[in-house]
């Protein structure tokens, strides 16, 4: 004899209904997603940058030293181009919003060293004349890195950097300049020293105090304090192009997560090469393809939920992994763009699965580890973890097993971290000024008035741009007139 199967009114009578009488569980460690979720929440709160009028106006001081101090630098030898296009990146090297080496840098940490950091990508030569893909000559380099030719730019430019570049002579006789990445670093770190001696000795009213200035690699890292803040800027030499490399185009024809939300000529407007080389490149001569333009765009297709899961599972690897250095939270930023093509987009806007994000994501790193594969997003040829030992990703991948099998304690952890941070720039800020700061150009009369105008207008684009970065157009001659650019919006 055969029985019907239930209906949905005596199931639930029953007790089948699909509503589980005990709270979602990971798997793997038993973690409940509930609490999870709670603690990646807790920790996005305490990381936040609150700005009052008092932060915006010393982060609008710090910027505007910068930017003088870069325009100084122009005049010095006028190497550097004299309209240039400076991309502003919240967040630090060391934070992964650029794809360059981490070995070389000296450690600073965020309540002990410094309140805020930025990254500030200055271009040493633009090629802004390219309608077509740029070819690059990559014969003697790894994937995604270059060798770059001052044949491509005018006899004034190869006498202006013939300096800092190797030269290489060929057999028909003719002569090739190849712009090197470590001198133009060294030029650059030798020029901004000279400026800021320079302006040291003429002190202005309100001028940031110069704490650090350090050559780490490539890269030139400024310590200002202004006020009760400290705002550290890596300042990194870079080639600027329009338009789009040869090597990356098949990427362009592939289906992505940004299709419809934002459209190609967004995506592909420009991208840079960095003072970075390949595991087995020669320092002297390689550059690294970087695309960090076109990242800032894709940054506001991403859910905010995934936003907190990636800097969450960020500050736990920054720790974990810190040695030997062989993971970036770079490496992790590129899993979360891979994910977010792989992934409905449905799914990932679901506000109350940071949680699964966050132990996807040390899932996915684990694998990419384990396997020693990290494909680059815009180029997936490009393995990124290619030159690791074998003893080193099982190194790391071990320790992520611990964070997988006890996320939430790691994620106390790096709460914990966040929130001393926090407490050493509020104490900082108890010890420093409590007054206004007028900018450098100020010059008596009534100082506050037209920088609280720029504070709040500086404010009000951090409030209504969050994670976004900043183009600032400046003429070395007129610095009291910076010019912004929030993605494709001009102020």
């Amino acid at each position: 004899m055969k029985m019907a199967a239930p209906t949905a009114s005596k199931a639930a009578s029953l007790g089948c209904n699909n509503k589980p009488a005990f709270p979602e569980l990971d798997f793997r460690s038993g973690a409940r997603v509930e609490e999870l979720n709670k603690l990646i929440q807790e920790f996005a709160k305490h990381d936040q940058r609150e700005y009052d009028d008092q932060r915006a106006l010393e982060i609008h001081t710090a910027k505007d030293f910068i930017f003088s101090m870069l325009g100084m630098v122009q005049k010095l030898d006028q190497k550097l181009p004299v309209a240039n296009e400076y991309l502003l990146l919240s967040g630090g090297v060391r934070e992964g919003v650029v794809d360059l080496d981490l070995d070389e840098l000296n450690v600073y940490a965020r309540g002990t060293d410094y309140d805020m950091d930025f990254t500030l990508l200055v271009p040493a030569l633009k090629l802004h004349d390219r309608n077509q893909p740029v070819t690059l000559d990559m014969r003697h380099s790894a994937l995604c890195h270059s060798w770059l030719s001052l044949r491509l730019f005018d006899e004034g430019t190869i006498s202006k950097w013939k300096d800092c570049c190797t030269i290489v002579d060929h057999i028909n006789g003719a002569t090739n300049y190849f712009f090197s990445p470590t001198k133009v670093a060294d030029w650059f770190y030798d020029s901004i020293s000279i400026v800021l001696s320079e302006i040291q000795k003429k002190p202005q009213r309100g001028m940031p105090k110069v704490e650090k200035v350090e050559k780490n690699g490539t890269i030139i890292s400024i310590i200002l304090g202004v006020g009760s803040s400290r705002m550290l800027y890596d300042i990194v030499p870079v080639v600027s192009f329009k338009g789009w490399p040869a090597v990356a185009q098949s990427w362009l024809m592939e289906n992505h997560f940004w299709d419809g939300k934002i459209t190609e000529e967004e995506v592909i407007s420009g991208f840079y090469l960095v003072p970075a080389c390949s595991y087995k490149g020669k320092k002297d001569n390689e550059w690294r393809l970087s695309f960090a333009r076109s990242e800032v765009q894709l940054k506001k297709c991403i859910s905010s939920s995934l936003m907190q899961a990636y800097q969450a599972c960020k500050a736990i690897i920054i720790k974990l992994l810190s040695r030997p250095k062989a993971i970036s939270p770079y490496h992790l930023r590129s899993m979360m763009l891979w994910a977010c093509d792989r992934l409905p987009a449905n799914y990932l806007a679901q506000e109350d699965y940071a949680a699964h994000f966050l132990l996807g994501l040390i899932d996915d790193l684990q694998h990419c580890l384990v396997n020693k594969m990290c494909p680059n997003y815009f180029i997936p040829q490009c393995n990124m973890l290619e030159h690791l030992s074998e003893e080193t990703v099982m190194l790391h991948a071990r320790k992520l097993s611990s964070v997988r099998s006890d996320p939430a304690e790691h994620l106390r952890t790096a709460i914990e971290h966040v929130k001393a941070a926090n407490r050493l720039t509020l104490e900082l800020q108890r010890r420093g000024s409590t007054t206004s700061i007028p900018s450098p150009q100020s010059n008596g009369g009534d100082p506050n008035q037209p920088d609280d105008r720029l504070a709040k207008k500086l404010q009000q684009l951090v409030t209504e741009n969050p994670g976004k970065s900043i183009s600032v157009f400046i003429n070395p001659d007129d610095v009291t007139r910076p010019h912004f650019r929030i993605d494709d919006k001009f102020f």
